[in-house]
């Protein structure tokens, strides 16, 4: 396991995670006109997207020395952190105990996908 691959594997897909969020709930946020107005545009942000989902993978499967499972599942796990964030932050809307629990889940899938040693 090389822990530096593993973090830019991270900050990767947690920044695509970001991106996303925005590329669809951006719409949702109140003065923000030009995203209902501009799908087409947005759904240009695919490409770049897509350039760091493969570069971000790339980066988890060096680190995780060649398993593809680990990184998957952080990304999963990191697109529903972000997810709960910027939809707190941007549309307001507070996380409930559910929430918080599935949120806590996803904290400790990255945690075991990081930091369980595999033989």
């Amino acid at each position: 396991m090389n822990l530096k691959y593993i973090i830019y594997c991270c900050i990767i897909f947690f920044i695509v995670q970001t991106i996303i969020w925005f590329q669809l709930n951006g719409q949702f946020i109140k003065g923000w006109d030009w995203f209902k107005n501009n799908p087409f545009l947005l759904s240009l942000l695919g490409i770049p997207i897509s350039i760091l989902l493969i570069y971000g993978t790339k980066m988890g499967y060096i680190g995780f020395n060649e398993l593809l499972w680990p990184q998957r599942l952080i990304l999963f796990a990191l697109g529903i952190i972000s997810f709960s964030f910027c939809t707190w932050y941007f549309l307001g809307e507070n996380l409930s105990i559910k929430s918080i629990i599935s949120i806590s889940i996803a904290v400790i899938l990255v945690a075991i996908q990081v930091f369980w040693k595999t033989n």
